[in-house]
């Protein structure tokens, strides 16, 4: 006890000696010294809560700003697209500004509805809709009223109140897929109108839910008449399924020849063309359409579609333009000559493929016996040699030789065409061979590979 007294009192005396520091005393300099370290804690954790306040204030300012635009929420801005064309890459930021700019968009997910007046309004190229209001067409979209159910949406009939019969598409939420499948059919079909074509009516944005609303069609569609239980007998006759093939192709035309930009559909397929009661051809479904613009020959994008329409050089590199939609086009021709699928498992190797079985029977001089045996009056030569020649040009490995799609409707409509000498060509040319095979890898390999592909998440 002693000893600690002793050395607690030795160490008072040395805090109270005075150092050479102007004379202060040590206890003095060490209060002085804690309290400047306290000061510029203090300050420093002052500095960095003001600087994060304006931070947090300037991102709110910002989001005001970006939301400020409208009531309809903004669509999806993920679909990027770079064309090449030698060292010129399209800036399809424009084509997207414009879109916001007519649409009038909002990017906030929860949005008050829309007012009674505005749910009437015409915004930019179509009505827009409540959601509660489509749900009173549809029946609370019941199950009842499902005309049409796909990877992409669910198709409604609805009444609307004015007594209208309406399509109404409620697109899939598929992490983001089904904003992205509203930007591009408004963006692709918004503005157009042609008798071929399915009409875009409107539009529905609120909350996570996007819908398009489109002009209905009261007959089904090609696939539900060409592969369905019709009976023993196709109502579907050789001379409408002509008047189809034609009315699919000027559809085609007007998009790829009558609009700037050019629309690429690329995904024809028979189930997207839709048949009124005169049987006229109605093309629809443009969730996978892309844009082409003026002086661009493709766009290099993910390779998407349905199996046994894709073509083949766009399955390999990417770059799509709207020689694709021909080559799908041909591979839908051949449904309506043959009635058969593109791909079909149950038939035997040899003809599980439409495109090869197809080609086998042509250059094997057994064309007649390609026509769907439900037809009960058989086209005459003529007509089946137009036809088949018309699939063998549309499928045809070097997409530069593949026709227009005008140029189709003059080779299915023209009743001096062909002539017996360019079928017999077109018949050799097809012979199943190496040369098929080689000719596609050249195809293939004569391309540059592409600068950059889209980045889908």
């Amino acid at each position: 006890m002693a000893t600690s007294a002793s050395s607690s009192g030795g160490s008072l005396p040395l805090l109270n000696n005075r150092t050479s520091i102007a004379g202060l005393k040590l206890y003095v300099l060490i209060l002085i010294f804690l309290a400047i370290v306290i000061a510029v804690t203090i300050s420093l954790l002052t500095f960095l809560c003001i600087r994060r306040n304006r931070n947090s204030k300037k991102s709110e300012m910002r989001v005001k700003v970006k939301h400020s635009s409208g009531t309809i929420p903004l669509v999806s801005k993920e679909i990027v697209e770079v064309i090449k064309i030698g060292n010129v890459i399209d800036d399809d930021s424009k084509m997207q500004k414009q879109m916001e700019c007519e649409i009038e968009v909002n990017s906030s997910v929860s949005v008050e509805s829309p007012s009674p007046s505005s749910s009437s309004e015409n915004i930019g190229w179509g009505r827009w809709y409540g959601l509660k209001e489509l749900e009173n067409a549809t029946d609370g979209f019941s199950e009842g009223n499902v005309i049409g159910e796909g990877g992409y949406g669910i198709v409604y009939r609805g009444i609307l109140h004015d007594g209208s019969v309406v399509a109404v598409k409620n697109l899939l939420n598929n992490k983001g897929q089904a904003q992205k499948e509203f930007k591009v059919e408004v963006e692709a079909i918004g503005k157009v109108r042609h008798k071929n074509l399915v009409g875009l009516v409107g539009y529905c944005a609120e909350g996570a839910q996007r819908m398009l609303v489109y002009e209905y069609v009261d007959n089904g569609n090609l696939e539900q008449w060409l592969h369905g239980d019709v009976g023993p007998v196709s109502p579907l006759t050789w001379d409408i399924r002509m008047k189809i093939a034609v009315g699919t192709a000027k559809g085609l035309a007007y998009l790829h020849e009558g609009l700037e930009p050019k629309v690429v559909h690329r995904d024809v397929k028979s189930s997207n063309i839709l048949l009124d009661k005169k049987w006229n051809a109605r093309v629809s479904d443009f969730g996978l359409a892309k844009l082409l613009g003026s002086g661009k020959s493709y766009v290099t994008t993910r390779v998407m579609g349905t199996f046994g329409y894709v073509s083949p050089e766009y399955a390999s590199t990417g770059m799509l333009n709207e020689s694709s939609d021909v080559y799908s086009f041909g591979i839908l021709l051949m449904e309506l000559v043959t009635g058969r699928s593109p791909i079909d498992y149950s038939r035997p190797p040899a003809e599980m493929n439409l495109v090869d079985w197809f080609k086998g029977m042509v250059a094997s001089r057994r064309g007649d016996e390609l026509v769907d045996p439900l037809i009960e009056i058989q086209p005459s030569p003529r007509s089946l040699k137009r036809a088949l020649l018309v699939c063998l040009r549309c499928i045809d490995l070097d997409a530069n030789k593949r026709p227009k799609m005008g140029q189709i409707i003059h080779m299915l409509e023209a009743d001096d065409f062909p002539f017996r000498s360019d079928l017999r060509t077109r018949e050799k040319d097809y012979v199943p061979s190496q040369a098929d095979e080689s000719k596609k890898v050249l195809y293939q390999t004569r391309h540059v590979e592409p600068v950059y592909k889209e980045s889908w998440r």
